[in-house]
């Protein structure tokens, strides 16, 4: 494991790349609305982001050969990426698929500038939501908030996945073991990994300087994924909602600092 430990001009450079994210966010807010298609949102953060002088980080990312008895995996084709009620993330905007009233819809953005990354991600309710899918994505925001918490400076990795699972579980849902955070500095995907569980006190010690997401998925069934025919979509293998916060933050002397505001 590499882990890169970012000086506070690097941590300067990567709160400019995330403010842009943040900046997107609002942008996008006032559309998400019942009739939009995902492709519309898709178009209107690819332009305001490259109105920044910016680069959205996922479109082409992750192409990757056939490897033995596992198809090729086609770059990703959009600047955002959307997960409506059961899709966990990773879903490919379309021009064919749009809101209704009571969907929740996590959209997740990455965004290269001047070298650096920001990366975050929100779940949105489009329209007025029923109480099982409100009480999901305010959880699921919850969650991140206290793993971020726990991002300081000699504490464990674990107490982060500790934080998030108890709360999570105790609200009767269940946190997605296959998916994790990550490190960002000039790539998206960096050590170190960042699970949403865990056992405090273990793995990983925390250093200032640090730099990674908090970004559980959280489920309202089992957390076990299904990835879809078009090698990108995941979804919850028994069909129930998922929601999904993320911020990208840097471990500081003291409270950590969230990178990835407007």
């Amino acid at each position: 494991m590499a882990i890169m430990i970012k000086s506070r001009q690097e941590i300067a450079l990567l709160r400019e790349a995330g403010r842009i994210v943040g900046q997107t966010y609002e942008v996008l807010r006032p559309h998400i609305k019942a009739g939009i298609s995902t492709a519309e949102l898709d178009k209107i953060a690819e332009d305001f982001i490259r109105s920044k002088d910016a680069i959205p980080v996922y479109k082409g990312y992750g192409a990757r050969a056939a490897r033995a008895g596992q198809p090729a995996v086609p770059p990703f084709p959009a600047t955002i990426c959307v997960a409506i009620n059961n899709v966990i993330c990773h879903g490919i905007p379309s021009s064919t698929q749009y809101l209704k009233d009571g969907d929740i819809i996590g959209i997740d953005i990455g965004v290269r500038y001047k070298g650096w990354v920001g990366d975050s991600c929100a779940t949105f309710a489009v329209g007025k939501l029923d109480d099982e899918a409100q009480k999901l994505v305010d959880t699921a925001r919850r969650s991140m908030e206290l793993g971020i918490e726990q991002a300081r400076a000699g504490n464990h990795m674990g107490d982060i996945g500790a934080a998030i699972q108890s709360y999570a579980e105790a609200q009767g849902f269940s946190v997605v073991r296959d998916l994790v955070g990550h490190g960002v500095g000039h790539s998206v995907h960096e050590d170190p990994q960042v699970p949403h569980i865990g056992r405090a006190g273990t793995g990983l010690k925390l250093r200032t300087g640090m730099v990674f997401t908090i970004e559980p998925m959280i489920n309202v069934g089992k957390p076990q994924t299904r990835l879809l025919a078009d090698r990108w979509t995941i979804c919850t293998a028994d069909g129930s909602l998922s929601a999904q916060f993320e911020h990208t933050l840097a471990v500081t002397d003291g409270a950590p600092e969230l990178l990835t505001l407007p």
